[in-house]
């Protein structure tokens, strides 16, 4: 069901950003992120060209030996990053230090930034491309004529993105879209043992990690949003990433960043979620430029305008069973969709399938339920577990909206092994680009 747009972005109070947040930011740094090896290059020339050490240089690309070779990226600090690596600092050990992204990785990296930012997405982002990324970048090759192998398209890549990751400082408004952080019921303690001394001295602690939220459903019912659970999921659902490799590009910030904090993010297209439906989420169908879809082996959504495929994006299937069989039709779109339930009594499974009838092993039943007078509602917002947009589907021929559809998730980097309840999920940013290719009345093809 749809949602009013007054509920759409809470009205938290602004944070207080710390000291350090505060602080005016410097201004902007003429000085590259990454820098290519190049012949004729070392170590000492490269680092004495950014005015750092070759120690602070090696530190912060996670370099082991003096050796360089042609062609190798090497990662550039920014000024207050080579301050911060003047600093003396306790020996990390292999597990808590970030790892240097080079060569054939980074190439990979770039290539999924490049194909996002095109499009053509493979998943979330991360250190390494997911299985997704081989069948994505070929459809990209086969599609267009200035790409049509990996050189070319290498080449196409690096001229459009010629710097991997980016800086995006946290913003006090940003804070309307994440959920207010409890204060912990009990008191975590500080780990201590006894010196020989007999006195008590504190233990050394793993970096704290983000605070896990689990809300019951009466928390949920009564929620006006729902609203990404920390900053981390927020920048990471911007960013198009998972969150997990969000840690990683960022180990010293904390569990719980603050206003002004920095973060370090893929240079994609970003997700502007305050933005979203700043205009009309379907375009109008336009004879001349014909539009059709279709879904692949349940796993990609290919958009296609005048037969030439435009668009990519992997979808998953919400429950086990749920396949399509020939032609659909993309019906209205939903946006700020809300879930709402009487709590009706489920006689039997429901067989969604359009294919042959599929026996399906009925539950044991369970006691009759009063179904409630009036409807509960999941709110709508990110972390809906329709998302951000519904897309109704119809069979061919009809416009009778069927009860699941395209539709956002609340898991994007679980979304292929999580079940859910609604149809075919496509994170949030993918579902959001999706329709603004989809005029209502798109046939849509099941291969």
């Amino acid at each position: 069901m749809p949602s009013s747009q007054k509920d759409w972005g809470f009205a938290a109070p602004t944070p207080t950003p710390s000291p350090a947040a505060a602080t005016p930011a410097p201004t902007p740094e003429t000085r590259p992120t990454i820098y290519e090896v190049k012949h004729g290059d070392a170590l000492i020339l490269i680092a004495k060209k950014f005015g750092m050490t070759v120690a602070q240089l090696k530190m912060f690309d996670g370099l082991h030996t003096d050796t360089i070779r042609v062609g190798q990226i090497l990662r550039i600090p920014t000024l207050a990053e080579v301050a911060a690596l003047a600093t003396p600092v306790k020996k990390q050990k292999p597990a808590e230090s970030t790892s240097s992204t080079t060569g054939p990785e980074l190439d990979q990296l770039g290539l999924q930034i490049f194909l996002d930012r095109e499009q053509f997405s493979a998943g979330p982002i991360a250190g390494k491309p997911g299985p997704a990324f081989s069948r994505v970048l070929l459809l990209y090759e086969s599609s267009h004529e200035d790409a049509k192998d990996d050189a070319s398209l290498g080449a196409k890549a690096r001229a459009a993105v010629r710097n991997i990751f980016i800086r995006y400082k946290l913003r006090a408004e940003d804070f309307r879209f994440i959920a207010p952080q409890k204060a912990k019921a009990i008191a975590t303690p500080i780990p201590t043992r006894v010196s020989a001394r007999g006195h008590p001295e504190r233990l050394p602690s793993k970096p704290a990690a983000a605070p896990s939220v689990h809300l019951s459903y009466e928390e949920l019912i009564t929620m006006p949003m729902l609203l990404y659970r920390t900053p981390w999921e927020f920048v990471a659902e911007r960013f198009h990433c998972q969150e997990a490799y969000l840690h990683t590009l960022n180990p010293k910030l904390p569990a719980t960043p603050e206003a002004g904090s920095e973060f370090q993010v893929p240079n994609v297209i970003p997700f502007e979620i305050e933005k979203a439906f700043n205009e009309p989420l379907q375009p109008q169908t336009d004879p001349k430029t014909p539009v059709t879809a279709a879904v692949i082996g349940l796993s990609l959504l290919n958009i296609y305008e005048r037969g030439a495929l435009v668009a990519v994006f992997p979808v998953s299937p919400a429950r086990p069973g749920l396949h399509g069989r020939g032609s659909w039709t993309i019906l209205d779109a939903i946006p700020r969709p809300r879930l709402a339930t009487l709590q009706e009594n489920t006689e039997q499974t429901r067989n969604l399938s359009l294919g042959p009838t599929i026996a399906v092993p009925q539950p044991t039943p369970s006691p009759a339920k009063t179904e409630l007078s009036s409807e509960q509602y999941l709110a709508s917002g990110p972390r809906n577990p329709a998302g951000i947009v519904w897309i109704n589907l119809a069979k061919a021929n009809s416009a009778e909206a069927l009860p699941y559809g395209l539709h956002g998730t609340s898991i994007p980097d679980q979304m292929n092994f999580e079940q859910s309840i609604g149809g075919f999920r496509l994170a949030n940013w993918d579902i959001l680009r999706a329709v603004h290719h989809l005029p209502s009345g798109t046939p849509l093809e099941w291969r």
